[in-house]
């Protein structure tokens, strides 16, 4: 029987996203938000991004330095995620139907590539949401 790199990829995807629902279903809801990031959330500007096999829209977003932004995050297909470290974006799962959103202030100028941080099939390497960093 020849390999099948195909039902490899399904397998993995599978796990993926099933590890990914798992993570999520198992973490703690946030029922104290301090009033710091309250007010911060509350004065972010609101960017909606929508994740599909194997784009985001829009493919770039610009924001401004020291300025806080809430992502308003949606899946059309399948269970993508998203995080940054240098952007201060945390590890975000999109589940399909449903809006995620995470607020973020950016503290250094440039452009970043934020990559796709769930698994979604075969173009997911080549899945990111492209971060203009301006004053």
């Amino acid at each position: 029987m020849p390999f099948k790199p195909k039902f490899l990829l399904l397998a993995a995807a599978t796990i993926a996203g099933a590890l990914a629902a798992t993570l999520h279903a198992g973490a703690a809801p946030a029922t104290k938000i301090t009033s710091t990031i309250a007010a911060q959330v509350a004065e972010a500007r609101t960017i909606d991004v929508t994740s599909y096999r194997y784009s985001f829209e829009p493919e770039t977003i610009v924001v401004h330095e020291g300025e806080p932004v809430t992502l308003v995050l949606t899946s059309r297909d399948v269970t993508h995620g998203i995080a940054d470290a240098d952007l201060g974006i945390a590890n975000t799962v999109i589940f399909k139907g449903k809006k995620s959103t995470v607020t973020f202030t950016p503290k250094k100028l440039g452009t970043f590539k934020v990559h796709c941080s769930v698994f979604c099939g075969i173009g997911h390497g080549d899945m990111m949401l492209t971060v203009k960093v301006i004053k």
